[in-house]
């Protein structure tokens, strides 16, 4: 790998303070962002850097805003989520909110795409459900992960067509997987269809520069709907901690 393009991209220089101070900290990139790009993987090189000067980098990386010791979700909204899906999840929230959805439409649109946002794009219902179900109701659980099957199927019932942004993110002639048409069959016989159906509707992609709604104005709908634990979010023990964990931590080595 380029040596330039090395120091650039997962060297960052040494910090007079902080976590592994006065050595230059390296970034492993996940695998998961990688494999199958034909983008050279760098571990060989950077491991072959390794000297009293150069470590693998862990904890607070200086380049992402600083978390608190406990912290809540709204914090991870503010300072773990990339521009386009936070703006995306509040406008989708917002726009539920005026039309007087209640909190759990509401709270449903505003997580819906949570771990496309700050963890993994794959599968991100199911992801964003497993990271969030301690800390919701089972309902607003079960919306955020079928969401994502239902995207792919009409309902001119309930208001919603096929995305035209699918046809030209996929193409016109894509074919989702069986477990997803599966999913999706299942889901329109439940209890909670409609809450799901309705985060599709919102599920509106805006790639626009329009400002982003300010997230503290939901503050009182997250009191209501979300159980921040006292520990703070990746420090409570959870099944699911090592999520909110990596989210906090993304370049830690291991």
């Amino acid at each position: 790998m380029d040596s330039e393009f090395l120091e650039r991209a997962f060297i960052q220089p040494p910090q007079s303070d902080g976590p592994q101070a006065g050595r230059a900290r390296m970034l492993m990139p996940a695998p998961v962002g990688i494999t199958g790009t034909g983008i050279d993987n760098p571990e060989p090189d950077l491991l072959a850097r390794m000297d009293p000067g150069h470590v693998f980098m862990m904890g607070d990386n200086p380049a992402l805003p600083p978390m608190p010791a406990r912290p809540t979700l709204l914090d991870f909204l503010k300072h773990r989520m990339q521009g386009i899906t936070i703006r995306h999840l509040l406008t989708s929230a917002t726009k539920a909110l005026e039309d007087g959805r209640d909190d759990t439409i509401v709270m449903a649109c505003l997580l819906h795409d949570i771990s496309n946002g700050c963890l993994i794009r794959s599968d991100h219902g199911y992801w964003g459900a497993q990271m969030l179900a301690p800390y919701v109701s089972e309902e607003i659980a079960w919306a955020v992960q079928y969401h994502q099957c239902l995207r792919y199927f009409a309902d001119e019932a309930e208001g919603y067509t096929y995305p035209e942004s699918y046809n030209r993110f996929f193409g016109p002639d894509y074919v989702p997987p069986d477990y997803i048409r599966k999913d999706a069959d299942f889901a329109r016989t439940h209890p909670w269809y409609g809450t799901a159906r309705a985060v599709t509707l919102y599920d509106i992609y805006f790639f626009d520069d329009s400002p982003t709604p300010d997230p503290d104005i939901f503050t009182d709908i997250i009191g209501r709907n979300f159980r921040n634990p006292e520990e703070g979010l990746g420090f409570d023990g959870s099944p699911v901690a090592h999520m909110w964990r990596t989210a906090i931590w993304p370049n830690n080595l291991l």
